[in-house]
């Protein structure tokens, strides 16, 4: 029967994206080939165990919750993920996929949401975007930045203008490297207010949507399984 690493498997309310607020079911798969510097699940690097896609699909179920969220780590640096999406997608499932967007997206099942997480500067793996996913992208997917500070930014909005991001998805998400805390450091990458965020957008008039991570709102940012 084919498999899966999987760190864990938990029902929450969906914090990013266009689906903010909505309850889902979240499958944190094990392994990354990415390093960012601001990372928050860096536990899912290497902790987690083999399951049979069947058994994941029977816990999904239990949830009776027609969203679910495959991420990680980097959900598609599995093969075997793509069984796990179809199988979902068969089941009638609105299937989100959180990808770093340094592997090839086109194998995934037509029928799910790719988030595209583009890498800026400050995330430290700018050089791992796989541009060629652009040319992927469908009227349901979305793209991700997250923003570290002005050069960030800059970099955002050229890669948004240049490549005419705006025409390629549903929508394009920024959010700010989550606050926690006024000083706080994540893996040596300082947090950004989201008010400077916010007013930059304003002064740019720029197409996107400003996101939080809305679970990091509600519960503890530490805290897993949410």
């Amino acid at each position: 029967m084919p498999t899966l690493r999987v760190n864990e498997i938990f029902f929450s309310i969906q914090g990013e994206s266009t689906w903010a607020g909505c309850p889902c079911v979240f499958v944190r798969l094990t392994g990354c080939p990415l390093r960012c510097r601001y990372c928050d699940t860096a536990y899912a690097f290497r902790e987690g165990e083999t399951r049979e896609i069947a058994e994941v699909v029977a816990e999904i179920d239990a949830f009776n919750c027609d969203v679910v969220e495959i991420t990680g780590g980097e959900p598609l640096a599995q093969k075997n993920v793509h069984e796990l999406i179809r199988t979902l997608c068969d089941s009638g499932k609105t299937v989100l996929i959180e990808t770093s967007g340094a592997i090839d997206i086109s194998p995934c099942d037509p029928r799910s949401v790719r988030v595209l997480d583009l890498k800026t500067p400050g995330s430290g793996e700018v050089e791992r975007n796989l541009w060629s996913n652009l040319n992927d992208l469908r009227s349901s997917d979305e793209i991700k930045f997250v923003i570290t500070d002005r050069t960030d930014y800059e970099w955002a909005v050229s890669a948004i203008r240049e490549r005419h991001l705006a025409s390629r998805c549903k929508a394009i998400l920024m959010s700010a490297v989550f606050e926690q805390r006024p000083g706080l450091e994540i893996l040596g990458c300082a947090a950004l207010h989201p008010r400077a965020l916010a007013e930059w957008i304003l002064a740019d008039r720029l197409p996107v949507r400003m996101q939080t991570q809305l679970h990091k709102l509600i519960w503890d940012p530490a805290t897993r399984g949410v």
